[in-house]
């Protein structure tokens, strides 16, 4: 006998193993996709970062030389080199860009099939939201 209040009645679905690989799956898909976001963040925002160091060294003079930073040391290279490394650095950082977004993209194709299937047969008995 259950204790439920009155005038509900139990609609719990019993769960199988092959239900609970695919609940798992759907976790690990999220907490995948999260670590993807945050990465993809931080690129679009080292990009932003490239972009502007671009205009400002596009005001100086081509022949006059800056610091720039290697890894952890600093190097004197003419405007006109530093441009270009930017400018490679900045392919890198759009290629790695859209890597990212396309997985991204994969695991939200298997997010929702997972969850079309895992609803139909849970219904409002698992919550998948956020």
């Amino acid at each position: 006998m259950e204790l439920l209040p009155e005038g509900q009645r139990n609609t719990a679905t019993e769960v199988q193993w092959e239900d609970q690989q695919k609940i798992n799956k759907f976790s690990t898909l999220i907490s995948k996709k999260d670590s993807k976001q945050a990465q993809l963040e931080k690129l679009k925002t080292e990009k932003e970062y490239l972009d502007d160091l671009n205009m400002e060294l596009e005001l100086l003079d081509e022949d006059e030389q800056i610091q720039y930073k290697v890894g952890d040391a600093f190097v004197f290279l003419k405007v006109s080199k530093a441009l270009k490394k930017i400018e490679k650095d900045d392919e890198a950082i759009t290629e790695k860009i859209e890597a990212i977004e396309s997985l991204i993209e994969g695991y939200d194709e298997q997010l929702e099939e997972l969850k079309s299937q895992l609803y139909a047969k849970f219904g409002k008995n698992i919550n998948l939201e956020r």
